[in-house]
């Protein structure tokens, strides 16, 4: 039921995941570093996140598998649909942001990133009958848009690197892949469609980087440390949160994904070697904010319709 979100558990649960995806950002540089990976070595680059999915794929397959799910293994029908979120979620999405936040800074990419989530929100009648269209989400756009606009302002006035527009090609790619989760999450296993969707993307990642001239990651005690703990948050988060897809509405969830970039920020602040809080980033964090809110908001009479259908 859409009600269980607004449940302290829930809730609970939905920042966790944040705060997991939020440290995710700084871990993915430091393990560039870890694993000697400069910006300009794409195929390494997709090699690394090729790695890390096929693992986690992997990994949450095997448990799918032992947890003997009461919704049963999928069929080759629905494994299909699997590897289309696959395409989106994992292959086009992480070698977006990949690439991107190789020249692009931590917390200035996490906030980037949820230009997608304010695309969702306010324009999301185009996707379920279920969601309606307000002028709240039009004023929601513009007010996130201005966030946007925000966190590119410096000395130079405002500039949009391509590591930039990368990162919102990752964002256009994680709302497509929700999209299509949502529509199918409800009559399968969270541990089905996030194992195989993470294997099928994973492999396909490591392909391309070899085509390439990659070679297989070479891990020290350091650089496994990092890969260890980026594996162990992606598997959990990517469960949990299709976990908690299966029984809430999308753009709620989207509000919530928004203190993914917060957490990003305190992760980047906190590691070593990492970029520092710049002042850009709480008047984007507020406006983008403030952008999401707006484009959900409804009007009293038909939010008081609902409660009495």
């Amino acid at each position: 039921m859409k009600s269980k979100l607004s449940s302290f558990k829930t809730i609970l649960l939905s920042l966790l995941v944040m705060a997991l995806w939020g440290s995710l950002f700084p871990c993915i540089k430091i393990g560039y570093q870890a694993f000697s990976i400069i910006g300009t070595d794409i195929p390494s680059i997709l090699m690394f996140a090729g790695t890390r999915f096929t693992v986690c794929g992997v990994v949450i397959c095997a448990i799918a598998l032992c947890k003997k799910d009461r919704i049963q293994t999928p069929k080759i029908k629905t494994i299909g649909m699997f590897l289309f979120i696959g395409l989106f979620s994992i292959i086009l999405h992480y070698a977006f942001l990949y690439i991107g936040i190789s020249s692009t800074d931590s917390s200035k990419t996490a906030l980037i990133k949820q230009l997608g989530s304010l695309i969702y929100v306010c324009f999301a009648f185009l996707f379920f009958k279920s969601e309606t269209f307000s002028a709240y989400k039009i004023v929601g756009a513009i007010v996130g848009f201005l966030g946007i606009i925000a966190i590119n302002f410096n000395a130079e006035g405002i500039t949009f690197a391509l590591g930039d527009i990368l990162i919102i090609c990752a964002s256009v790619c994680t709302v497509v892949a929700n999209i299509i989760s949502k529509k199918i999450i409800s009559k399968n296993s969270p541990f089905w469609v996030t194992g195989i969707s993470q294997l099928s993307g994973g492999i396909v990642l490591m392909l391309i980087a070899f085509i390439l001239g990659a070679n297989l990651l070479s891990f020290t005690w350091k650089s496994l440390a990092v890969f260890v703990y980026i594996c162990t948050a992606s598997m959990v988060a990517y469960v949990l949160w299709n976990y908690i897809l299966r029984t809430s509405d999308l753009s709620n969830m989207f509000i919530i994904k928004f203190a993914e970039p917060l957490f990003a920020c305190v992760f980047s602040a906190i590691l070593p070697n990492e970029d520092s809080f710049q002042w850009q980033y709480l008047i984007a964090f507020i406006l983008i904010s403030a952008g999401i809110v707006l484009g959900n908001k409804t009007k009293k009479g038909k939010e008081d319709e609902s409660k009495n259908i």
